[in-house]
């Protein structure tokens, strides 16, 4: 079977190998054996295909895959042959309060991923995929979809009504808008680009804001809101915006970081935050209970997500590039 892992890590994506290897084997009692049809791109598997976030020669990447169910163990319940199924991002978070603090248990960093045809596991680190969905779209659940769910609804408690701004037109910011707007809320939206905005428009964003041409755009936004502020924010840059999603959150609204695409440290207005008792909270994707729970909301609500463009298994590197790019809106998936 085809698999890309990592060569030579300090060659970036130049360093990428596709090889082909023996498939796995047989499930043990309570594994399963997937097909794998599908994976998508995210911040984190470029950090580690890039070679910023270390990880060893012959690393198997990417923390996304969707599939079908090929063989079961015997003692497996959950599944059967022929079930279309999608990872989890830390496949020992089952359930309850977070566990791990790190990536050392994170398919396609700490432990083998799913850039690869074949995968037997256990059945625990797979939950059933979205009825109806392609596995193109099911792969883009696993790390960007439920980034979205857990900052909005399990996190911020989402209600219809609320007001939401999402920074950027990425995977997980372009997800955040198709669950706010099903859940009947409002939403704001930043990017450099006009044309992104137009799009997210299209996608139901209520209003829009070029943070290039808008250097006070938390100010825009609130007063967007009538000076109140809004009830949640998904922070998907860290210390270069922060400060400006503070000013566009109402007191005692909710900031969920999510990203620190602009740096892992710099400075914070403390005492707005304070005075405006914001709960700011850090998140990191989400459980297999979290993934059940919003693979069985994705049933109910009328949206397929954002996918910008495919690519073979075996152009990931290219893919990666197209990513480093930041052309894209919405997801970035690989398909084989």
């Amino acid at each position: 079977m085809k698999q890309v892992e990592i060569g030579n890590p300090e060659q970036g994506l130049d360093g990428l190998n596709v090889n082909d290897v023996a498939p796995p084997p047989e499930p043990k009692a309570h594994e399963i054996m997937v097909e794998l049809h599908a994976s998508s791109l995210n911040y984190h598997d470029y950090g580690v295909a890039s070679g910023t976030m270390k990880a060893p020669a012959g690393r198997i990447l990417m923390s996304d895959g969707a599939g079908v169910v090929k063989a079961v163990g015997s003692e497996v319940t959950t599944f059967k042959e022929g079930d279309n199924v999608v990872s989890v991002f830390f496949p020992d978070w089952q359930t309850g309060a977070p566990t791990i603090g790190d990536f050392s248990r994170t398919p396609g960093d700490g432990i083998d991923g799913y850039a690869r045809e074949f995968v037997t596991v256990p059945a625990s680190w797979f939950t059933r995929a979205p009825k109806d969905w392609s596995h193109s779209q099911a792969a883009t659940i696993t790390t960007a979809g439920m980034t979205a769910w857990r900052a909005l609804v399990v996190e911020g408690n989402l209600k219809p009504g609320d007001t939401v701004l999402l920074l950027g037109t990425g995977g997980v910011s372009i997800y955040g808008l198709q669950i706010a707007k099903a859940m009947g809320a409002r939403v704001a939206i930043t990017s450099s680009s006009d044309e992104k905005l137009e799009k997210a428009k299209a996608l139901g964003a209520d209003f829009t804001v070029n943070y290039k041409k808008d250097e006070n755009w938390g100010k825009t936004v609130s007063e967007w809101t009538g000076g109140h502020g809004v009830d949640h924010v998904v922070e998907v840059g860290g210390p270069a915006t922060l400060g400006q999603s503070i000013k566009a959150t109402r007191v005692g609204g909710s900031i969920v970081l999510i990203g620190v695409l602009t740096g892992i440290g710099g400075e914070v207005p403390t005492a707005l935050l304070m005075r405006k008792q914001i709960r700011l909270t850090g998140v990191i994707v989400g459980s297999h209970q979290h993934q059940v729970e919003f693979v069985n909301a994705l049933d109910q609500m009328n949206f397929t997500p954002e996918i910008d463009r495919a690519f073979a298994l075996d152009k990931l590197a290219d893919a990666f590039r197209y990513e480093e790019s930041g052309e894209h809106f919405g997801k970035i998936v690989v398909e084989y």
